[in-house]
């Protein structure tokens, strides 16, 4: 049964068994700060999606953007893997349990994956790109014009984002800052730059030209 709580710019949460326990899911194990910017990034990517009039399947949209930052959870913090990884192993734990079949589990995966890795999820299936894309918006404000004003302002209403800037550089440092290593390459080296004192983030003209290869 879908509620005013699950309703936002003409956008609604599917109403699922799966999608159902994913929600409470998500509510009970992370903050509340990442349960409303992930129900934000759900409403945002369908918003897009309607926008470029793409044909995805809601349900996998949403499991993505629920799950898609579960890896900053202190659980994960001696992983040894990209926190994006760790949400998306997750992701494909909880799906497989309830019997999703693999492709779509397949999609899921790699769009919480894929999701701090611009320029690729664009160019695959609508679940995978969407998923990018309401995170995009929600944290970067990319295409912020694309939406009016009243589609912002409803989503809002539903989850608000109070200090939402800060709040969410924090969440990113402390679910990554026991595992730096995990940065090379990808956008989170910025928020350990940033935020941790003495990291320094990897080179990539570095690591060719002192790899044991003599030419």
């Amino acid at each position: 049964m879908t509620t005013d709580l699950d309703i936002a710019a003409g956008v609604k949460v599917p109403a699922t068994t799966l999608a159902r326990e994913a929600t409470e899911l998500i509510r009970d194990t992370t903050s509340e700060l990442i349960y409303h910017h992930s129900r934000r990034v759900y409403f945002f990517g369908s918003l897009r999606g309607r926008e470029r009039d793409l044909s995805f399947d809601p349900e996998l949209l949403y499991l993505g953007a629920m799950f898609h930052d579960v890896g900053l959870n202190e659980a994960f913090h001696a992983s040894g893997h990209r926190f994006e990884v760790d949400s998306a192993n997750e992701a494909k734990r909880f799906l497989q349990a309830h019997g999703v079949p693999e492709d779509s589990v397949r999609r899921v995966w790699t769009a919480i994956a894929l999701h701090t890795t611009p320029g690729i999820p664009e160019f695959m299936e609508p679940e995978v790109a969407l998923v990018t894309a309401g995170v995009e918006y929600d944290v970067l404000g990319i295409g912020y014009g694309d939406l009016s004003a009243e589609e912002r302002e409803a989503v809002v209403a539903l989850h608000p984002r109070p200090d939402f800037k800060n709040r969410i550089l924090r969440a990113f440092t402390d679910g990554i800052r026991s595992k730096p290593e995990t940065t090379f390459g990808n956008v989170k080296a910025d928020v350990l730059e940033h935020f941790v004192p003495g990291f320094e983030r990897g080179d990539f003209v570095r690591t060719i030209l002192d790899s044991p290869w003599t030419e």
